[in-house]
């Protein structure tokens, strides 16, 4: 996804994230189901995409289409997306796709306390990845496209008996709507956003000497209370800061080093 599709579904995420803190399995269970709606009707994702189409009008039929089926926060997720622009049709589901998981993964995040709870809904996925990719029989019966949708979905769930409710409702979907992909590879990708929520626990520190235990004692309680929640973090050593301290936590940088001031100077005084 790139272009204006690739912007939409940025601003779709930002969105979604001044929800995820409540969110619930159920919110995740509805957008898959709109997005099945969308998956089995060309017609509509055209009409719903159409950029001839005012967004209000695509809008309105979005709501027409989903009232009485969906929550209210879920259909108002829903008509955020419809009202966006889209380089192709397809790209409308592929977003739906990846905000209903999100809510899953973000579920899990609440769970589970931060980074364990992703933690573990991670090794839930990978248990169930590595079993099928070891088995072509496996990969044959869950990718076989006559063949009975619970069979397959109960086939599934059968290999990770201990998985939580979160991997249970993304490797559901993977079976029933892998959306032109093998089970297996779309469970990598929902792997890939778990990771990808993983960030926001990380702290990635760069400095140029190690820490003594009382520094790395304050540095994980000042970005503690940057970022309000306990980050996990990672010190690598630079020498070439030449002093100071560079922070990426998910894709921000705090960036505190003495090269960055002087660059920062040498821009004012160029001024």
């Amino acid at each position: 996804m790139a272009g204006v599709s690739s912007q939409s579904l940025t601003e779709a995420r930002q969105e979604l994230e001044l929800r995820l803190g409540s969110a619930s399995l159920t919110l995740a269970e509805e957008l898959f189901g709109a997005l099945d709606a969308l998956d089995t009707n060309a017609g509509l994702r055209r009409a719903l995409t159409d950029p001839n189409r005012p967004s209000e009008d695509r809008v309105a039929l979005a709501t027409r289409l989903f009232a009485g089926r969906i929550s209210p926060e879920a259909a108002e997720i829903v008509r955020g997306l419809v009202a966006r622009r889209w380089a192709k049709p397809r790209d409308l589901g592929d977003a739906l796709e990846t905000l209903a998981a999100t809510v899953a993964i973000a579920v899990a995040e609440n769970r589970g306390e931060g980074i364990q709870g992703l933690e573990g809904l991670e090794n839930d996925l990978f248990s169930f990845l590595s079993v099928v990719e070891s088995n072509h029989e496996l990969q044959r019966a869950l990718s076989e496209p006559q063949a009975d949708g619970s069979a397959k979905v109960a086939l599934a769930l059968k290999l990770v008996p201990l998985a939580g409710d979160e991997a249970r409702l993304l490797i559901r979907q993977a079976v029933l709507s892998p959306r032109g992909l093998k089970p297996s590879a779309l469970v990598q990708r929902f792997i890939e956003l778990v990771a990808l929520r993983q960030e926001r626990w990380i702290a990635n520190v760069s400095v140029t000497r190690p820490l003594s235990d009382e520094q790395f004692a304050r540095l994980q309680a000042g970005l503690n209370a940057l970022y309000g929640r306990d980050l996990k973090i990672n010190v690598n050593l630079e020498p070439s800061l030449v002093g100071g301290v560079r922070v990426k936590v998910g894709d921000e940088v705090v960036d505190a080093t003495a090269v960055t001031r002087l660059s920062e100077l040498r821009r004012k005084m160029a001024v």
